[in-house]
Order: structure tokens, then sequence, then C-alpha cells
């Protein structure tokens, strides 16, 4: 079974200044929009920025609205105002995707949280620890850095071989730096596909939308890669299949000409 996993939302020092968020204030209601928009964050974190209607409900934000125990009508109005400026976009007729939350979002599993918590202990303890050994100590944390530093430019490298190839497929400019791109690539890395996979994904979609002028939009890290869509866009690319061997064709006289050669060489 797995362990459990632990997710925190980080919100911008200016989060209160923003304009959008002071205009959603300042509407009738809108500190109640504003706890609703949060929760809806804290709701799309494990999925890092999507929501998912089921048709549990009739409508989405009645969907939601159950999740986060809030009246639909307001959840209604907060999620109207969110589309209408840019702070929630439709990838689908059934998803919503919350943009500042995939870039805002961290998680830990009940495993790192606990070597986390070990690793604190072992600090406080170090103090007390002898000379001799605090050599030790270093000298093995030096060489788990160096290994550590091995595993990053690796990964820094896979990371920058995705962006190349999705720019290059695309036409587009994304950067490798941007943290959100980041994040989408190395988690789905983690989770054991290949740059291979990630080549796969970029073309069956480029080939599905990359002439379509209001799909085209999503041709971008953050939908490609998302941990909802990922698996299932890779599942459409088509199977390599093995070439079929030319057929081997044989002029009749040449083979009327071997024939007799075959049966003169035997006969001698």
């Amino acid at each position: 079974m797995g362990g459990q996993r632990f997710y925190w939302l980080k919100l911008n020092k200016d989060f209160f200044k923003s304009k959008r968020i002071k205009k959603l204030r300042k509407l009738a209601g809108g500190d109640t929009f504003t706890i609703i928009y949060l929760k809806m964050q804290l709701l799309a974190t494990p999925t890092e920025g999507i929501l998912t209607y089921t048709g549990l409900e009739e409508t989405a934000a009645e969907e939601i609205a159950l999740d986060i125990d809030e009246d639909p009508e307001n959840v209604k109005i907060t999620l109207q105002y969110l589309l209408k400026t840019g702070l929630c976009e439709m990838l689908s007729d059934n998803e919503l995707f919350l943009p500042f939350v995939a870039d805002n979002v961290g998680s830990e599993g009940s495993s790192a949280k606990r070597v986390r918590d070990f690793r604190e202990r072992q600090k406080a303890l170090q103090c007390n620890t002898p000379v001799t050994d605090v050599k030790q100590i270093v000298n093995g944390e030096k060489e788990i850095e160096i290994e550590k530093e091995k595993d990053i430019n690796i990964l820094s490298s896979k990371v920058e071989d995705v962006v190349s190839y999705l720019n290059k497929k695309t036409g587009k400019n994304f950067r490798v730096s941007t943290k959100g791109t980041q994040k989408h690539i190395k988690a789905r890395l983690d989770e054991g596909y290949t740059v291979e996979d990630f080549y796969s994904v970029i073309d069956v979609k480029c080939s599905q939308w990359l002439e379509d002028s209001k799909m085209s939009a999503y041709l971008r890290p953050e939908t490609l890669f998302a941990p909802g869509h990922f698996e299932a866009y890779l599942n459409e690319a088509p199977k390599k299949v093995k070439e079929a061997e030319p057929e081997v064709i044989i002029d009749p006289e040449e083979e009327a000409r071997q024939k007799a050669w075959e049966e003169g060489f035997h006969d001698a």
C-alpha cells in the first residue's frame, strides 16, 4: 500500500493585492467567492491544477460545490468570474484548469516526511558528536551531494531535450527555466516515463491540434504533461509496426534457366 502524501499550496504574498482578486472581493459576496476560489485550488492540488467533472451532479459548479461544501449558486458565480478573468481555463468539456495551482503547489510522501524528520533530529544530535565522527559524516554527505548533482544534471538534460522537441514541433518558444514546465516534466520522469514517451505525446497531439486554431493553444507543457492527461495521450500514439519484407518476384525465364542449370549439375 502506498504511503500517505501531503500537499500544500503556496500563496504569493501579493495575492490579495492582485487586481483580479481585488475586483472579486468587491463583488456582492466577494469574500465568500474568494474563499471558494481558494478551496478550489486546494481541491486541485493533487492533480496539479486540474478539476475533473465526473457527471455526478447536473453541472460542474454543483459538483465542485459538493466537494468543497459551498452553496452551488455561489460556486457558479465564482466559476463564471474565474473563467472570464483567466484564473480558470476549460481544457475540455469535463476538465477545468487552475493555472496558478500548478506553479504554487508542493507535496511529499509520508516516507519523505519521515526521512526529513529523521534528518532534522540527526542535525540536532550532531552538536554532541565527536570531531572524528563529524568528519566521517561530512565526507559521506559530500559523496551523496556529488551523486545528487549528477542525477540533477541528467534530469536537467532530459527536461531540456523535451522542451526543445516541443518547441521544434510546435514552433513555439517555451523556456526550460520555467518552474511549472520543469515540474510537469520531472514529475512524469519520476513516475518512470521516458523522454521517448514525451516525444510520442508531442507527436500525436501535434498531429491532432497543430492545424486547429483553438486547440493549438493547448500544445503546452501544463496541458500535454499534466498527470490527468499524459498517460491517456501516450496511449493515443500509434504503435510502431514492423515493416513487411518486400515480396521477391522471380522472372519465369530466369527460373527456368536456374532449374536447367541445377538439373545439369546433378547429371554431371
